[in-house]
């Protein structure tokens, strides 16, 4: 039986909808966030090793201030999105797996034209809101951990190494796999200090010598 813990919805199928369907509205700009992408960025800002100021990021989600159709509208909506943001610490927190809201496999395609490259994209969009404080301890470890995001984002689709990638179907589908497992190592990166190496112990030292402590070792 595996030791892997199975993945935890960050909000429930009807409040997922609800979102969907007002980030699909004509009251949202077009430049906006959809459903998927806003999923992968708040669970970046809930792994981020600094707070984001809220009306920062609702003005990237959004891309501007959203219109809401009235006060009650806007507390819904925007308590969802902080409440999904919340759930996510609180998984992590205890070691948990955030679930992707959306079907995993590739099927042969490009990532960028799922889902996947969605929610990837959406994600590296909250740490670039941020990003030196990503990169600002142990940047390679960083790196290599953001590199599958990057990978199936499709926002980096120029760079060489990223078009060797592109071309391995077989290893993009392993990096989907181990989405979840990523967002929990990075939030764990974070937060959890590095192991310190244990001091070694003194050695005696023989008996009958000079220690070096000002007192003769023999009889004038």
């Amino acid at each position: 039986m595996s030791d892997t813990p199975q993945p935890q919805p960050l909000l429930e199928d009807e409040a997922l909808e609800r979102l969907d369907e007002y980030l699909d509205s004509d009251r949202v700009d077009p430049d906006a966030l959809d459903l998927i992408s806003a999923h992968g960025f708040l669970v970046a800002l809930a792994v981020a090793p600094s707070e984001v100021e809220t009306a920062a990021w609702i003005a990237e989600l959004f891309q501007g201030e959203p219109s809401f159709a009235d006060d009650t509208e806007r507390s819904e909506i925007l308590g969802l999105l902080e409440r999904l943001r919340n759930n996510a610490i609180d998984t992590l927190e205890q070691g948990g797996l955030p679930e992707l809201p959306f079907d995993t496999a590739l099927d042969g395609l490009p990532p960028e034209e799922t889902p996947i490259g969605d929610w990837c994209a959406g994600f590296m969009e909250g740490v670039f809101l941020d990003e030196a404080s990503w990169f600002e301890h142990d940047e390679e470890t960083v790196a290599t951990l953001l590199l599958p995001f990057m990978a199936l984002s499709g926002l980096f689709e120029d760079e060489p190494d990223m078009a060797e990638l592109a071309t391995d179907t077989a290893r993009l589908q392993s990096l989907v796999d181990q989405l979840p497992e990523l967002v929990l190592d990075l939030y764990l990166h974070y937060r959890v200090p590095p192991e310190t190496p244990k001091p070694m112990p003194r050695r005696k030292k023989p008996a009958g010598r000079n220690t070096g402590t000002g007192k003769p070792s023999g009889k004038r």
